[in-house]
């Protein structure tokens, strides 16, 4: 499946329908139209210096017909982050990618107070650049048959890149993964199956695009089916994204734990009484979530697992397989092995070990980095760095990066259980998270980082009971907010070195 090829038969089938709905400008863009914009857009990319294209806007209508028009175009999108530390953001792809040309918004440069960088080139200007016989000739073209339209712009193989995306960064540099047409297209088949999708379902698109949980569940999967998108680049402003869900009857949204706190808090009794899928991922969900949602909405917040290198969806609960507490089945055309994270031999059933992924959603390898694709790619396999086990009844269970494990003592400590022992005994509205601080006695020490001051000593008597003695933190420090990456995960690396520095300086 080619993305942009596809597209073009869903809007000659969908025609007059809303596609976008951009609450940032307040456009409703047809199908019709929007065919029309990205002939136009892939037009003017052409002219563009040779190479990649950086795209770095908000989710909007602008971001997701630049993208159908780069691929039009023949050229590949590069996906920059903007969120925190644009300028070196868009620099570090330059150069990792060797590319010149970034698309952006003056509008997005000045929200965020990001200046120039050499390449950059503003769709305000774009906008305005075009000629009223450019537009009559994209409008000619867009009123074609789809399978002329098809020929008249790239076409390509299924194993070309399709985006190009970079890991968070929450641990190590970004590393930039190629996501081919195949990889995304086989994602989207595979989660339509396990969530029923129909062209019917209007979905919230609220995530950014420069994640690969946005790109593809609020981008290709509602294009994909001809849906309505319902764009709106702010995920943190809760009240609002509430107010949208309710008034255009949204039936799917996604995001992460920290955003679907906000949105609980925010929330009035009948917002989400549209939603047929409410799911959480990139950061495991919390069980007082879930009771949270289920106790003032009536409605199951379901938790899904995944990966920017595997498209990104390995697994999901649904209305029809759910088990709380795991992160589901893996999907349809998804192989998932558990691997003992020393000998490398198969676990058994229930025994926690390395999550390894092989399917046609796994990406074809990091871009210029044979070193890094040839550690974490082995005979097919893609290691996920996670850990986890199966169940006897397939479902998958995660239990923390294996970078979220810390040898005490001889035995393998995981923070993340740590940490899901100790939400519940903070207040509802609190969040907390478990680092590892170098030690020179016990080679590594255990602390919490809660965003409320607590009874330590209670607290400690509590997890006694649920916990290893090894594992009970015995140092605690109150952040006012916990850090956290554009996608809302929890920047663990960050916590770690504000902790190291508060720790040191408590010493000193």
């Amino acid at each position: 499946m080619l993305l942009h090829q596809h597209f073009i038969d869903v809007a000659k089938t969908q025609g007059e329908k809303l596609a976008i709905h951009d609450f940032a400008t307040q456009k409703k863009i047809t199908y019709n139209r929007a065919l029309l914009a990205s002939i136009l857009l892939a037009k003017y990319i052409k002219r563009q210096n040779k190479g990649f294209i950086g795209v770095m806007v908000p989710t909007s209508a602008g971001c997701i017909l630049t993208k159908i028009g780069i691929l039009m175009s023949g050229r590949i999108p590069v996906m920059i982050n903007y969120s925190t530390g644009a300028e070196q953001n868009a620099i570090y792809a330059q150069k990792k990618c060797d590319f010149k040309t970034i698309i952006t918004s003056r509008a997005l440069l000045e929200k965020i107070d990001c200046p120039h960088v050499k390449g950059m080139i503003y769709l305000e200007d774009i906008m305005e650049s075009f000629t009223g016989l450019q537009k009559i000739r994209a409008a000619l073209i867009s009123k074609m048959p789809a399978n002329i339209i098809k020929k008249l712009v790239h076409s390509g193989k299924a194993d070309d890149t399709a985006a190009i995306l970079f890991t968070s960064g929450s641990e190590k540099d970004p590393k930039a993964v190629q996501l081919t047409h195949n990889n995304i297209g086989a994602n989207i088949i595979s989660c339509s199956e396990r969530f029923n999708f129909v062209s019917e379902d209007v979905f919230l698109a609220s995530l950014p695009l420069f994640h690969v949980f946005g790109l593809t569940t609020n981008m290709w999967i509602p294009l994909h089916h001809g849906m309505t998108l319902l764009a709106y680049a702010n995920p943190l402003d809760f009240k609002t994204i509430c107010d949208i869900v309710r008034e255009e009857k949204a039936t799917f949204m996604v995001g992460t734990p920290a955003f679907f706190w906000g949105y609980l808090r925010k929330s009035e009794l009948g917002d989400f009484d549209n939603l047929r899928i409410m799911l959480c991922g990139a950061d495991k969900c919390p069980q007082t979530l879930r009771d949270a949602f289920k106790e003032k909405h009536d409605i199951i917040l379901y938790e899904g697992y995944g990966a920017t290198e595997c498209s990104p969806v390995i697994s999901a609960n649904c209305p029809e397989k759910n088990r709380p507490g795991s992160v589901g089945k893996p999907i349809e055309g998804v192989q998932v092995r558990i691997e003992n994270y020393e000998t490398g031999e198969e676990c058994d059933i229930g025994e926690d070990g390395r999550i390894l992924v092989k399917g046609e959603n796994v990406m074809k390898g990091y871009f210029n980095d044979f070193e890094q694709t040839s550690l974490h790619m082995r005979r097919g396999w893609y290691d996920t760095g996670d850990m986890g086990n199966i169940d006897e009844d397939g479902y998958l269970w995660h239990v923390g990066r294996l970078k979220r494990f810390v040898k005490i003592g001889g035995e393998m400590v995981s923070l993340v259980k740590i940490e899901s022992v100790l939400e519940q005994l903070i207040p509802e509205d609190a969040q907390c998270c478990v680092v590892e601080i170098p030690d020179s006695i016990k080679g590594a020490k255990i602390v919490a980082v809660v965003t409320t001051k607590v009874d330590e000593k209670s607290i400690g008597k509590k997890m006694a009971d649920k916990l290893p003695k090894i594992a009970i933190p015995k140092t605690y420090i109150v952040m006012e907010e916990l850090p956290k990456m554009g996608s809302g995960k929890i920047d663990f690396r960050h916590i770690t070195e504000m902790t190291r520095a508060q720790l040191a300086g408590d010493e000193n």
